[in-house]
């Protein structure tokens, strides 16, 4: 008997997988087991339609793509919300992630809604993040006029049109739309949907698990600093949440499932949304806009602000890619998406190596 090629021997697994219905039976389980209000794998929408996958469902196949994806490796060297802090306990873009990730994992859980979709959407929501946290996002938008520039819109660019050298991800729609509308804008409150009303309740999941973990760990990275103590927060919203940020963790989330359960629609309580709002708008006066963790945005957005400007007019130095990019969706876009797909230090080992000279790098 001749010896079975590689090629072979994977095309006998995966008949042998098949077989088994794997991903049949995962599918079978969510409609019997989910609630009637989940979305079901089953009915996932991909612009490219593509042979299902024998063992995993349709968004589990998209989280594995956004985990596997260069944007979702590169989180753990962007910021969150302290520029360069002293320490290894701060959070990034990456460990915020996971963070939103847990909880809404834990929402979905409780609620009976995809797990899998939850995920997906939380993996994917920060890919398009800036270097240096919401000041590249703010310096970038300057840059982009009249469009603009916001992370959630960034993401669904990534994963459709720069992954993966240009052919993007394939990723559902439903995937992309949660990941398109679980950003919140600075003025309103968590519930405003500013871009879209999220076309399903795990789209609501991970806007809520968003907004939860920033406030959790943002406080906590906040303290550690010395920024703000447990005592300035006011009294009216740790009447409401709780004493520490544990309690307040435990009343947000008990509070979305308890307030959610077997409807339709995910949201909070009236009394708990706004504690909540009013936490949010705490942080933003006292540690997002302003005070320490403010103090080298400047820098932060000098070199960010250099960096746009030479590959504006050097175009011919951007990586293939995004020369392809420029090709087709202009030079300015082209040279957005590089630099905002840049991490901190990245972005710092560029600009030394472009406007510093060598010898003196290393004074």
């Amino acid at each position: 008997m001749a010896t079975q090629t590689r090629a072979e021997a994977k095309l006998s697994r995966t008949r042998s997988v098949s077989a088994l219905r794997v991903r049949e039976q995962t599918e079978e389980l969510e409609a019997t087991v989910l609630s009637e209000h989940a979305t079901r794998s089953a009915n996932a929408r991909r612009d490219h339609p593509e042979e299902p996958s024998p063992t995993r469902a349709a968004f589990a196949v998209d989280r594995d793509r956004i985990v596997h994806s260069k944007a979702f490796r590169r989180l753990k060297h962007k910021t969150q919300v302290f520029l360069a802090p002293v320490g290894d306990h701060y959070r990034t873009r990456l460990t915020h992630t996971l963070e939103v990730t847990q909880i809404g994992r834990s929402i979905a859980r409780a609620l009976r809604l995809n797990e899998d979709l939850v995920e997906a959407m939380a993996m994917g929501h920060d890919v398009g993040h800036t270097p240096f946290g919401h000041v590249g996002e703010e310096l970038l938008g300057k840059f982009l006029t009249p469009e603009g520039f916001r992370h959630n819109e960034q993401s669904v660019r990534i994963v459709e049109k720069i992954e993966q050298s240009g052919a993007g991800l394939n990723l559902t729609h439903e995937v992309r739309d949660g990941i398109a509308k679980h950003s919140a804008p600075t003025e309103g409150g968590v519930e405003t949907a500013a871009w879209g009303i999220p076309e399903t309740p795990e789209g609501w999941v991970v806007r809520y698990a968003d907004k939860i973990a920033y406030l959790h760990h943002d406080i906590d990275d906040a303290m550690r600093a010395g920024i703000v103590r447990e005592e300035d927060i006011p009294q009216s919203i740790r009447a409401s949440l709780g004493r520490d940020r544990a309690e307040r963790l435990d009343t947000m989330i008990y509070d979305v499932i308890v307030t959610s359960y077997s409807k339709r629609d995910v949201t909070m309580s009236d009394e708990v949304l706004e504690a909540t709002n009013a936490l949010r708008k705490f942080m933003f006066e006292n540690v997002y806009l302003a005070g320490p963790a403010k103090t080298e945005d400047r820098k932060a957005q000098g070199v960010l602000w250099e960096l746009l400007g030479y590959f504006e007019g050097h175009p011919d130095l951007l990586p293939p890619e995004h020369q392809r990019i420029a090709k087709q969706d202009g030079t300015k876009r082209a040279v957005a998406d590089y630099v905002a797909g840049m991490t901190d230090r990245y972005a710092l080992d560029t600009y030394i190596s472009i406007f510093i000279p060598s010898g003196w790098s290393h004074l």
